[in-house]
């Protein structure tokens, strides 16, 4: 039953993104070229999801869910390196290519070898970071 609840809430969102245009790299882009053409609809896609979702987890304290064990917690709010240089990775990405990683699985519905050489070298980044982390922290303690 998890794995159809996960299938359907995944396709809604994949549908809510096409719907959206916001498979769109250059409607992405134009969100980021505050100082050219800049897009605003990306805010109201954001909206339309952190608005909603901020009042259900209010609706979550003190209740369990259906499908899991516990509500996951939520994580520390701690600004560090990793996040620091994942956010500029993420950022960097998302900026040259217009994809980031809802975007990009949904763009392989309509076919381009774009968004499928998008998609592996995203999938290839996230299986290397993890090994490449540990060794980075490694050489490098964080303060």
């Amino acid at each position: 039953m998890r794995a159809v609840i996960s299938f359907l809430t995944g396709s809604l969102f994949g549908l809510g993104l096409l719907i959206s245009g916001m498979t769109d790299t250059n409607k992405v882009q134009g969100w980021l070229d505050v100082f050219g053409q800049w897009d605003p609809t990306l805010a109201f896609v954001m909206g339309g999801a952190i608005v909603p979702m901020a009042i259900a987890w209010r609706f979550t304290i003190g209740r369990k869910p259906v499908l899991a064990p516990a509500f996951p917690t939520p994580p520390e709010p701690r600004i560090g390196r990793n996040l620091v240089i994942g956010s500029t990775m993420f950022g960097a990405g998302w900026g040259l290519a217009g994809l980031c990683p809802g975007p990009a699985i949904a763009s392989l519905s309509y076919g381009g070898t774009g968004g499928l050489v998008f998609l592996v070298a995203m999938l290839a980044g996230m299986m290397l970071t993890p090994g490449l982390r540990e060794r980075f922290d490694r050489a490098v303690p964080a303060t």
